[in-house]
């Protein structure tokens, strides 16, 4: 199974240009990491979905934690939302088609949604899940841990997301991962099984 091949479209090819220009090495890694969990899990589970929305979706969902993209009105998912939406604009994509990327975004941060509700949402959210806190990991081969991990490593990605989220909680106290923060999340980020991969 090849899982990090992105989609041979020109928005995935300039979604990744935009991540390659705006999101640091841990934050790139993070992101194709989630696409690449993604595909996996749709391959053995057999959720149909489409696959430029999901890796687009994956490349985009976290750009609203950098510097140049970051809110202070609103929840990083929610800007982030905005971002992809206006990105897609430019990609040439319909006004329907933008909505759906933008609510995949947003609902990566929101409760689980199921595979026939929606399958590309639902696939971001596990393969974010198993990125960021390890929950789900369980779906996963051994050989594919490792093949992820070694082809995107981790370079840090807890500590630098944890800064990152901690500031969004400080300023926006009302947002889903202030409300992560109190149920220990955090420690469940720095404990995840995939950062003693490739060491």
């Amino acid at each position: 199974m090849d899982f990090f091949t992105p989609p041979d479209s020109k928005a995935a090819a300039t979604a990744l240009d935009v991540c390659h220009e705006y999101a640091e090495p841990w934050l790139l890694n993070h992101s194709l990491r989630a696409y690449a969990w993604a595909v996996v899990h749709a391959a053995s589970a057999d959720i149909p979905h489409d696959g430029e929305l999901l890796y687009v979706a994956a490349l985009l969902h976290d750009l609203a934690l950098t510097p140049p993209f970051d809110s202070h009105t609103m929840p990083f998912e929610e800007a982030g939302g905005h971002l992809a939406w206006v990105f897609a604009a430019g990609a040439g994509w319909g006004r329907v088609r933008r909505d759906r990327l933008a609510e995949v975004i947003v609902l990566h941060m929101r409760d689980d949604v199921s595979a026939d509700e929606d399958p590309e949402s639902h696939l971001l959210q596990v393969a974010v899940t198993a990125d960021v806190s390890g929950g789900g990991l369980d779906r996963f081969t051994e050989q594919i841990k490792d093949d992820v991990v070694t082809r995107f490593p981790r370079l840090g990605f807890a500590e630098a997301f944890l800064k990152r989220a901690d500031d969004q909680a400080a300023r926006k106290p009302g947002c889903a991962v202030a409300g992560l923060m109190g149920t220990g999340w955090a420690d469940r980020v720095l404990a995840n099984p995939l950062d003693a991969r490739g060491r």
